[in-house]
């Protein structure tokens, strides 16, 4: 846990410019598939279950697309703004699925800033090894806000 320590914020709306883009890599493993479904306690066969999944038309086991949003939020709250943003709303579709052990690129491109609402469009994408589109979307975001200078020890640890 953080407490204690305070965490440098990202950047705010007006640090933010349209066409700035971040590339992330992420690679899938078993060991993060398994937390992932024991957090969400999802026991779907389709993700885990080699037997069941053969008999579908996917051959083999697929990635939760949960999963996939998550390292959308991630890039959110890490990078683009970062730490202090959250994400207000998200479009997202799944096209392909994505198998286990997948290496996949995610693209992030901020295509409009809205200052009097304090909302950035991001538009988001992610590919697999062979080029095959698995996520495209956007994502509405709401960057970190300045804040108030704050005097005081009370609240030290939040």
């Amino acid at each position: 846990m953080l407490l204690g320590k305070k965490r440098k914020l990202g950047r705010q709306i007006e640090d933010m410019s349209i066409g700035e883009k971040l590339t992330l890599t992420e690679k899938i493993e078993d060991k993060d598939l398994l937390l992932f479904l024991g957090l969400t306690n999802d026991s779907n066969p389709l993700y885990i279950q080699h037997d069941y999944a053969s008999q579908t038309p996917y051959k083999k086991p697929i990635v939760p697309s949960i999963m996939l949003t998550g390292f959308v939020t991630s890039a959110v709250s890490k990078y683009m703004p970062g730490p202090g943003s959250h994400v207000k709303e998200q479009n997202l579709r799944f096209p392909k699925p994505l198998y286990h052990y997948a290496t996949i690129d995610y693209t992030f491109e901020v295509k409009s800033i809205d200052r009097p609402n304090y909302e950035v469009e991001i538009a988001v994408q992610a590919v697999d090894e062979s080029g095959d589109v698995v996520l495209k979307g956007t994502v509405i975001v709401c960057p970190p806000h300045k804040l108030e200078r704050f005097e005081g020890s009370a609240l030290d640890n939040f």
